[in-house]
């Protein structure tokens, strides 16, 4: 549908339509959380701050375009099986659109999702190739992926060496899963390119017991290591790093190692430490205020409300945030309130976030601008390092978004998903 009427008149013409006669029903966001088992305490805030987000747009404008926000959670224990069963018996009640948080789960829901026509969102985790959109219609990964995490992380490190990695050894820590191994093909291709040695380095779940590791470690001597590490791994992880006095600047974890619940446990061993970022850090933002105000105060948080600012409170928040203006992308390209989940796919695949937008929704410069289209759900591909101050206990971006060697992860996206879709008998789109 095109629309010839100001944005924001029709978001007003379709919230009377939702109040005239029968209300439209609410906007059904599934929650796969894990509050509970091995990684509960990186799950706490993230769930928090998505489900936070919800409730601020109903308690302060009456929900998305007229209609009500409803977080419906189900507990998976970061556990794949578990994960499945709760889509399965999530999806009936009119989900929008499935945001799984364990790329395990997210390789489980791909066919799922997509014959039962529900879009999933896997926000900087899950399968990489999934950004070509001409294979993965249902499928979105924006603002970024790990192979694009993994390439900006490597400019990160070239940079540091004056543009010459040659000789350099760069060892990857990492989860041993389909999540931890996930950048392997990039760091492989990105040595072959820069003529540096890649040692990789596995650590079983949960990762509590890293002595041999970090024994390799110290007997390698790698000049930086790379960490692909979740939940109690990665605490363990800089611990036994600072133990064996491997510079902290020198070590640089993937977005989901670098949270405060990484960093604070090891004390002053863990000050310097980096990793790459897809979003801002810390609690200087409008949209916080307006949490703070019109859900922690009245009662209404997810939490206890004192995680505010944190990294993975925010990943939860901006998820929720992004899942938002998508939802409303959609009403405004149908003229419907009460959106289907085919619609929501529509309003992802066209989704602009402009840093106007971001501004408007309090959270100026929290993110880049981002432009989803048909051919790439993984749109921009940016990233920025982040470094710890173990004195000021606050994380800080320290660089700009950087964009990913898109001359080594574009052609690596196009081979990954052509191979899917010859397996799966799917014939790519015409974008």
């Amino acid at each position: 549908m095109k629309l010839t009427k100001p944005v924001t008149t029709v978001l007003a013409a379709v919230a009377m339509a939702a109040g005239a006669g029968t209300a439209a029903a609410d906007l059904v966001f599934p929650s796969l959380s894990y509050r509970t088992g091995a990684y509960a305490a990186n799950g706490i805030p993230y769930f928090d701050g998505y489900a936070d987000y919800m409730t601020l747009l109903n308690e302060r404008d009456g929900g998305i375009g007229g209609v009500r926000a409803r977080v419906i959670e189900c507990e998976t224990a970061y556990n794949t099986e578990k994960g499945v069963e709760c889509y399965e018996s999530t999806k009936g009640e009119g989900a929008l659109v499935y945001q799984p948080m364990s790329t395990g789960i997210t390789y489980q829901l791909i066919p799922k999702a997509t014959a039962d026509d529900i879009p999933i969102h896997s926000m900087g985790y899950g399968r990489t190739s999934a950004a070509n959109g001409r294979v993965f219609s249902h499928v979105f990964n924006y603002p970024g992926t790990y192979w694009d995490a993994a390439s900006i992380i490597v400019k990160h490190i070239d940079d540091e060496e004056g543009g010459d990695l040659r000789g350099k050894n760069i060892a990857l820590v990492y989860h041993n899963s389909a999540y931890g191994k996930e950048p392997i093909r990039t760091l492989r291709e990105l040595a072959g390119k820069h003529g540096y040695r890649l040692t990789e380095i596995p650590v079983d779940h949960p990762g509590q017991e890293q002595k041999s590791q970090w024994l390799q470690v110290r007997r390698e001597r790698p000049d930086y290591v790379i960490m692909w590490g979740w939940g109690v791994m990665n605490q363990v992880a800089i611990k036994e790093a600072a133990n064996i006095r491997f510079p902290m600047d020198k070590f640089i974890g993937v977005w989901w190692s670098g949270s405060e619940n990484d960093v604070l446990p090891v004390g002053a061993g863990a000050h310097g430490y980096k990793a790459v970022s897809f979003h801002g850090v810390g609690e200087d933002y409008p949209i916080y205020r307006d949490i703070k105000r019109y859900v922690i105060d009245r009662g209404k948080a997810s939490g206890d409300g004192n995680q505010l600012g944190t990294v993975l409170y925010n990943r939860g928040m901006y998820a929720a945030l992004l899942a938002a203006e998508a939802a409303r992308t959609a009403q405004r390209m149908h003229g419907v309130a009460d959106i289907t989940s085919g619609q929501m796919r529509d309003g992802m695949e066209a989704l602009k976030m402009t840093r106007a937008r971001m501004t408007e929704l309090g959270v100026p410069n929290f993110g880049p601008e981002i432009n989803v289209s048909c051919a790439n759900h993984g749109n921009p591909g940016l990233g920025a390092i982040q470094q710890w101050d173990a004195n000021a206990k606050a994380w800080s971006l320290i660089t700009d978004f950087t964009e990913a060697d898109r001359a080594v992860v574009d052609p690596l996206i196009a081979e990954d998903s052509a191979a899917y879709a010859a397996e799966n008998n799917i014939t790519p789109r015409d974008c």
